[in-house]
């Protein structure tokens, strides 16, 4: 890496579709299916940006791992490639992911390798049955459907998610357009754990100096003494200016995650208008856990309002995200997010 700090951003917005406004770097993007695997590889030029994975092995279909334009990782690395120092806690948190807590009864948030045999039937599965489209070129396409169903394997909601990958600038840019369809009725409470999620790398953290408490999923707990991580460093503010721990739990149509990863350092995610229940609520945790969840409004407004989404069979809802990678000498600016949001939700 350079000797002069650089800054690297995250961001995600929702959209209904989206085309590129902004000077692409001309750089073709690869899409790329490994044989006899349920990976796909997405290059841009010859750099790795990201990989679909859908094994049987995991719970739901994530992105992982997440790299800038220079090859910084984004991601923590555990549980499936743990780096020096990575945290432990909550074993569910994997690259990118989108699921819900609460769908019929069924957990499928936080669903993992953790989870005792006897527990696994309050828990989903999102099971990924056909990859419908790779495309390379300007624009990267994957495209696959998918089935939310539980321990007896039946359907509770078919997915039909599209990914365009793309480079504008030194930013990195993936839209994510799902569609959900009810194959019975469906009720999604109103839950903490939702809906479009990241798991941050260490450096992504916010430094603390209380002692933090982890419980995974088996129930050992993990104590970290504040002050002692001298690794963390991250920060959040969000479109409305709430800064820290006081992102968590308020509304906004962007949110920004950044801090240094060695010389660098990394940034942002964005709502979209034509999203349920927009803006979106943030729950950014300082422990590196960045997620846009519309559905959570009981728990974030303490009783004051819920939102229960429910959906007749045959019914269908559409979520539309965007998530950005930004690194460069300076971090980008709040002019800037707002462009970008201005032309995501201009998209249609």
């Amino acid at each position: 890496m350079k000797n002069y700090l650089k800054y690297l951003t995250v961001c995600a917005i929702g959209i209904s579709f989206f085309s590129v406004a902004f000077a692409q770097t001309g750089e073709k993007v690869n899409v790329l299916k490994e044989v006899n695997k349920n990976k796909v590889d997405v290059f841009i030029g010859s750099k790795p940006f990201t990989s679909f994975l859908y094994p049987d092995t995991l719970e739901k279909p994530v992105l992982y791992p997440v790299f800038t334009a220079e090859g910084t990782d984004v991601t923590r690395g555990f549980p499936l490639n743990p780096k020096p120092g990575d945290p432990t806690d909550h074993p569910h948190h994997i690259g990118i992911w989108f699921n819900y807590e609460n769908v019929n009864g069924l957990d499928f948030w936080n669903n993992s390798y953790a989870i005792p045999k006897e527990k696994k039937s309050q828990y989903g599965w999102i099971k990924t049955d056909k990859i419908l489209n790779l495309k390379s070129g300007a624009k990267g396409v994957l495209a696959y459907h998918a089935n939310w169903v539980n321990q007896q394997n039946s359907v509770l909601l078919e997915e039909t998610t599209q990914f365009e990958f793309t480079a504008v600038g030194h930013e990195r840019l993936i839209d994510r357009t799902t569609t959900l369809k009810a194959n019975t009725d469906v009720n999604f409470t109103d839950a903490k754990d939702g809906l479009l999620g990241m798991r941050l790398a260490h450096q992504l953290q916010m430094p603390t100096k209380e002692d933090q408490k982890f419980t995974d999923d088996k129930g050992n707990v993990t104590i970290v003494k504040g002050g002692t991580d001298n690794v963390a460093n991250g920060n959040y503010i969000t479109s409305e200016g709430k800064t820290g721990n006081d992102a968590w739990s308020t509304r906004g149509n962007w949110c920004k995650v950044y801090g240094k990863m060695g010389t660098d350092s990394v940034r942002v995610m964005i709502d979209h208008p034509q999203n349920p229940n927009y803006p979106t609520f943030w729950h950014a945790r300082g422990y590196g856990l960045f997620a846009a969840n519309p559905l959570g409004e009981k728990i974030f407004t303490n009783g004051k309002s819920a939102k229960n989404l429910q959906l007749k069979k045959g019914q269908s809802i559409t979520f539309r995200y965007r998530v950005v990678v930004d690194e460069g000498k300076n971090a980008i600016s709040t002019a800037q997010i707002q462009k970008f949001a201005a032309d995501f939700a201009s998209k249609k």
